[in-house]
């Protein structure tokens, strides 16, 4: 299995390392310490030696940051992850920032006391969290201070070691660009605004740069490297040669000079000799890479990340396997929903054997690379946990009268996928009924807008949340994040949330996911992924709009539909979208599940009506 469901996290040792630290840092002469969960790429899945944030605090969410100081601490996090937190960490010892109702800047501005030193590690923090933390700290007439080694390195004696997977090319029928192709493309560009050089951080952009793919973190297929592109001249690539076949390390040979991780210092050295002007993204680049170039003698130029862009906006061959990826995927969790529905009598599933069954399921197709997250399999109350993950310890039968909700996705060569399904067990209630059904029309509202060029995500958010806010009822989460191509489940720079984000293009993939949760009771979310379509001519319009093409298939729930709540135009959305599924997918199943799905996507109303 990809997924683990051993229980993570919890706040049994974090009063002796809070103790433990706080005793470093007074050792170092610091007040306090900064700890993002984040690794030194800002990766969303991190490796297990760089659970930093769980390690200290018990806190195993994907985002969050910790502050201690000499008498307080508190734990940032947001409204995905407050009853979690408020679960797993000691909140006696630390302080639970929301920052949906607080922020990092009020609680420092609060605690904070002129004077302070307050620590943190240059490799974890970007240079714009670091120009923000600067004038937060300053403004309380205290120091920010960058420390390295980072003091929890000698605190964490058992710390697990450094994964060492050898890595894999990503064929051109896939990547649809050769990596050759995509570094002259970014040498044109510093050429032509007169960089000399440009420092790639994420992993995300390094994996589709130079079209390799690997197994160093977690559902997603990095590859722990670094990057810099020259403006003339072979592509710089600090890779542990370990991971490299002989083939692989030609085939990289032919675009980039590769050489060790610790070699990297000494070529940001050659390029402060030169004078060069070397450009960062001041929002993906750690500020270690600042301070070694600044101290080199490099002049420094703040540009977003030349892979950011093109890698976001899929090519042809990323949007035919992105509809391929999807169209398999399909099939698995049509197979999956046909068993469950027959499968979930009382008591005879809980949490961890649902996700086991799904993930079994789509490992039938011999083509999935591993799982893109861990699957939220969520019973009952748990489903109001947004990011909820079973374990042995969380898991939870499946009861009659009660609602499952199941988030999850699957990493395929040619594409990555993400769909969450709330399914009726039993009879539901009106009530539950009710709120789905708001959920659905927010969710058609989103896959059916039409908008400008140069719209934002968060311009649109609000479709999404409209039916829910009538009824004075909302979700604090975002209604969706960009998607890789076989990268990341969560990519940027698209969004579709309340913050500001890039314009969407036609070629970027989204997820539309709104939903509703009651405290204690149940959650309902409904996600399937879009791609933005090119402007097209509108009958009758004067300018041409963009739009979304769904690429997830999957029925919805059927039983949790109100149609009493439904225009005719949902209705009739709703049909075509499940004759689809049913047209796409029919000849691709076994015959029960075709006979389920028949049924599944019946229609809502009669054609004739």
């Amino acid at each position: 299995m990809y997924q683990k469901f051993e229980d993570i996290g919890g706040s049994a040792h974090s009063a002796e390392r809070l103790q433990s630290l706080r005793a470093a840092l007074k050792r170092l002469s610091l007040t306090g310490f900064m700890l993002p969960r984040s690794d030194e790429f800002q990766n969303e899945f991190v490796a297990a030696d760089a659970e930093q944030l769980l390690w200290l605090t018990g806190f195993s969410g994907s985002w969050g940051e910790a502050v201690i100081l000499e008498d307080r601490a508190g734990l940032v996090i947001d409204g995905r992850y407050e009853l979690q937190a408020s679960k797993q960490i000691d909140v006696g010892a630390y302080d639970l920032i929301n920052i949906n109702r607080s922020s990092l800047s009020k609680w420092l501005g609060e605690h904070l006391k002129a004077g302070d030193r307050l620590g943190y590690d240059p490799r974890l923090h970007t240079v714009s969290q670091v120009e923000r933390l600067g004038k937060i700290v300053a403004a309380a007439k205290a120091e920010l201070v960058a420390v390295e080694p980072n003091p929890l390195a000698e605190l964490w004696t058992d710390r697990p070691a450094s994964k060492l997977e050898p890595i894999s090319l990503q064929p051109l029928e896939f990547a649809g660009v050769s990596a050759n192709d995509k570094i002259l493309d970014i040498q044109n560009k510093l050429v032509r605004s007169g960089s000399d050089a440009v420092v790639i951080g994420p992993l995300d952009s390094i994996a589709w740069l130079f079209n390799i793919r690997g197994r160093d973190l977690p559902h997603t297929p990095f590859v722990i490297a670094y990057a810099m592109i020259p403006a003339a001249g072979k592509a710089r690539l600090f890779i542990d040669g370990r991971k490299l076949t002989s083939h692989i390390r030609h085939a990289l040979s032919e675009v980039a000079i590769i050489a060790e991780p610790s070699e990297r210092s000494a070529y940001l050295s050659e390029l402060g000799k030169q004078k060069a002007v070397v450009q960062l993204d001041s929002s993906s680049v750690s500020q270690w890479y600042l301070t070694q170039l600044k101290h080199a003698g490099a002049t420094i130029r703040k540009e977003r990340d030349p892979c950011t862009l093109p890698k976001a906006r899929k090519n042809d061959a990323e949007v035919s396997g992105a509809r391929a990826a999807h169209l398999r995927d399909g099939v698995a969790v049509s197979r999956f929903l046909a068993w469950f529905e027959k499968a979930a009598l009382p008591d005879a599933l809980d949490e961890i054997s649902v996700a086991r069954r799904l993930e079994e399921f789509r490992r039938e197709s011999n083509l999935m690379r591993d799982i893109s997250f861990d699957t939220i399999a969520a019973a009952g109350p748990n489903g109001a946990i947004v990011h909820y993950r079973p374990t042995f310890a969380s898991n939870r039968k499946i009861e009659a009268g009660s609602l499952f909700l199941i988030d999850s996705g699957a990493q395929y060569n040619d594409g990555t996928t993400d769909l969450t399904r709330t399914l009726a067990v039993g009879t539901p209630t009106g009530e539950m009924r009710r709120h789905y059904t708001l959920v659905l029309k927010g969710h058609i509202a989103l896959a059916t807008a039409r908008f400008p060029e140069k719209t934002r995500g968060s311009h649109i958010d609000a479709f999404a949340r409209r039916p829910l806010w009538e009824a004075g009822l909302d979700f604090d989460h975002g209604t969706g994040h960009g998607v890789g191509s076989f990268l990341s489940v969560h990519e940027g720079p698209q969004s579709i949330s309340r913050r500001d984000s890039a314009a969407l293009e036609a070629g970027m993939i989204v997820s539309n996911e709104p939903g509703f949760y009651r405290e204690g009771e149940y959650g309902i979310r409904i996600e399937n992924l879009l791609l933005v379509t090119p402007l097209e001519d509108i009958p009758g319009g004067e300018r041409p709009m963009m739009g979304f093409e769904t690429l997830t298939l999957a029925p919805y729930d059927r039983a949790l539909i109100d149609k009493a709540l439904l225009r005719n135009d949902e209705i009739a959305w709703i049909d075509a979208y499940h004759q689809r599924v049913f047209g796409e997918l029919g000849e691709q199943v076994d015959d029960e599940t075709r006979t389920w799905l028949g049924k599944a996507t019946a229609a809502l109303r009669r054609p004739d009506l």
